[in-house]
Protein backbone atom coordinates (compact mmCIF):
# COMPACT_ATOMS: atom_id res chain seq x y z
CA UNK A 1 0.00 0.00 0.00
CA UNK A 2 2.87 2.44 0.77
CA UNK A 3 3.90 1.81 -2.30
CA UNK A 4 1.08 3.07 -4.25
CA UNK A 5 1.05 6.59 -2.47
CA UNK A 6 4.98 6.84 -3.35
CA UNK A 7 3.38 6.83 -6.91
CA UNK A 8 0.17 8.96 -6.37
CA UNK A 9 2.95 11.65 -5.18
CA UNK A 10 4.65 11.86 -7.76
CA UNK A 11 8.80 11.82 -8.44
CA UNK A 12 10.49 11.68 -5.32
CA UNK A 13 13.39 14.03 -5.19
CA UNK A 14 16.24 12.92 -3.15
CA UNK A 15 17.48 15.59 -1.15
CA UNK A 16 21.30 14.81 -0.02
CA UNK A 17 22.10 15.52 3.76
CA UNK A 18 25.87 15.75 4.49
CA UNK A 19 28.78 17.90 3.31
CA UNK A 20 30.70 17.88 0.45
CA UNK A 21 34.48 17.62 0.11
CA UNK A 22 35.34 21.07 -0.84
CA UNK A 23 33.01 21.68 2.19
CA UNK A 24 34.83 20.22 4.54
CA UNK A 25 38.31 20.98 2.70
CA UNK A 26 37.21 24.40 3.60
CA UNK A 27 36.19 24.48 7.05
CA UNK A 28 40.19 21.99 7.59
CA UNK A 29 41.70 25.08 6.43
CA UNK A 30 40.34 27.59 8.49
CA UNK A 31 40.63 25.35 11.35
CA UNK A 32 44.30 24.89 10.78
CA UNK A 33 44.71 29.14 10.23
CA UNK A 34 42.97 29.26 13.57
CA UNK A 35 45.23 26.95 15.14
CA UNK A 36 48.75 28.20 13.44
CA UNK A 37 47.58 31.62 14.87
CA UNK A 38 46.26 30.80 18.29
CA UNK A 39 49.12 27.87 19.23
CA UNK A 40 51.84 30.89 19.11
CA UNK A 41 50.14 32.94 21.53
CA UNK A 42 48.92 30.51 24.19
CA UNK A 43 52.91 28.56 24.35
CA UNK A 44 53.85 31.70 25.31
CA UNK A 45 51.27 32.48 27.55
CA UNK A 46 51.96 28.84 29.03
CA UNK A 47 56.15 29.55 29.33
CA UNK A 48 55.25 33.33 30.80
CA UNK A 49 53.27 31.55 33.48
CA UNK A 50 56.32 28.67 34.20
CA UNK A 51 58.25 32.33 34.95
CA UNK A 52 56.55 34.13 36.87
CA UNK A 53 55.49 30.59 39.22
CA UNK A 54 59.74 30.07 39.80
CA UNK A 55 59.61 33.92 40.41
CA UNK A 56 56.85 33.34 43.45
CA UNK A 57 58.45 30.43 44.32
CA UNK A 58 61.87 32.06 44.94
CA UNK A 59 60.52 34.75 46.72
CA UNK A 60 58.61 32.56 48.43
CA UNK A 61 61.48 30.05 49.40
CA UNK A 62 64.27 33.60 50.64
CA UNK A 63 61.02 34.27 53.05
CA UNK A 64 61.67 30.74 54.40
CA UNK A 65 65.17 31.17 54.56
CA UNK A 66 64.78 34.45 56.44
CA UNK A 67 62.61 32.53 58.94
CA UNK A 68 65.63 30.24 59.49
CA UNK A 69 67.94 33.17 59.82
CA UNK A 70 65.79 34.47 62.85
CA UNK A 71 65.82 31.16 64.56
CA UNK A 72 68.97 29.83 63.80
CA UNK A 73 71.01 33.27 63.92
CA UNK A 74 72.42 32.78 60.23
CA UNK A 75 71.72 31.50 56.50
CA UNK A 76 72.41 27.23 56.10
CA UNK A 77 75.62 26.91 54.61
CA UNK A 78 76.23 26.21 50.62
CA UNK A 79 76.57 22.69 52.12
CA UNK A 80 73.62 22.06 54.17
CA UNK A 81 71.56 23.80 51.52
CA UNK A 82 68.23 23.94 51.50
CA UNK A 83 67.66 20.54 53.15
CA UNK A 84 68.51 22.62 56.16
CA UNK A 85 64.79 24.20 55.52
CA UNK A 86 63.46 20.23 56.28
CA UNK A 87 65.53 18.94 58.89
CA UNK A 88 67.68 20.09 60.85
CA UNK A 89 71.52 20.56 60.35
CA UNK A 90 74.02 18.74 62.77
CA UNK A 91 75.10 21.25 65.82
CA UNK A 92 72.70 24.02 64.84
CA UNK A 93 70.45 25.50 67.52
CA UNK A 94 67.54 27.28 67.73
CA UNK A 95 66.63 25.20 64.83
CA UNK A 96 62.29 25.41 64.97
CA UNK A 97 61.19 23.42 61.83
CA UNK A 98 60.38 21.84 59.68
CA UNK A 99 60.18 25.31 57.77
CA UNK A 100 58.70 23.64 54.69
CA UNK A 101 55.29 21.78 54.77
CA UNK A 102 55.11 18.22 54.05
CA UNK A 103 58.93 17.76 54.17
CA UNK A 104 59.92 17.80 51.12
CA UNK A 105 62.04 20.20 48.94
CA UNK A 106 60.78 22.15 46.32
CA UNK A 107 61.22 22.11 42.70
CA UNK A 108 61.06 24.90 40.46
CA UNK A 109 58.14 24.43 37.52
CA UNK A 110 60.67 22.76 34.79
CA UNK A 111 61.31 20.04 37.24
CA UNK A 112 64.45 21.38 38.34
CA UNK A 113 65.96 21.62 42.13
CA UNK A 114 66.62 25.26 43.32
CA UNK A 115 70.45 26.15 43.14
CA UNK A 116 71.27 27.81 46.94
CA UNK A 117 74.87 29.16 47.63
CA UNK A 118 75.95 31.65 51.07
CA UNK A 119 77.77 33.74 50.39
CA UNK A 120 75.96 35.30 47.35
CA UNK A 121 78.28 35.60 43.94
CA UNK A 122 75.90 38.86 43.74
CA UNK A 123 77.11 42.53 45.74
CA UNK A 124 73.92 43.51 48.26
CA UNK A 125 72.74 39.92 48.56
CA UNK A 126 73.68 37.37 51.36
CA UNK A 127 72.57 34.10 49.22
CA UNK A 128 71.95 33.41 46.09
CA UNK A 129 68.44 31.29 45.41
CA UNK A 130 68.17 31.00 41.92
CA UNK A 131 65.83 28.83 39.48
CA UNK A 132 68.49 27.30 36.05
CA UNK A 133 65.16 28.06 34.19
CA UNK A 134 63.76 25.94 31.07
CA UNK A 135 67.38 25.49 29.94
CA UNK A 136 68.70 24.22 33.05
CA UNK A 137 71.68 26.57 33.04
CA UNK A 138 73.34 28.45 35.47
CA UNK A 139 73.74 32.37 34.50
CA UNK A 140 72.85 33.93 31.22
CA UNK A 141 71.39 36.85 30.06
CA UNK A 142 68.85 35.68 27.81
CA UNK A 143 65.16 35.20 28.28
CA UNK A 144 65.72 31.15 29.45
CA UNK A 145 68.59 32.77 31.89
CA UNK A 146 68.38 31.93 35.71
CA UNK A 147 65.65 33.20 37.96
CA UNK A 148 67.32 34.73 41.33
CA UNK A 149 66.58 35.87 44.14
CA UNK A 150 66.58 40.14 44.25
Amino acid sequence: MSGIIAFLRGPVERREDGFTLLELLVVLAVLAMLIGLVAPAALRQLGNAKEKVAQQSVVRLAGVLDLYKLDVGRYPSTDQGLQALVAAPSGVRGWHGPYLKDGALPEDPWDHPFVYRVPSKRSGHDFDLCSTGPTDQQGGADPNAEICNR
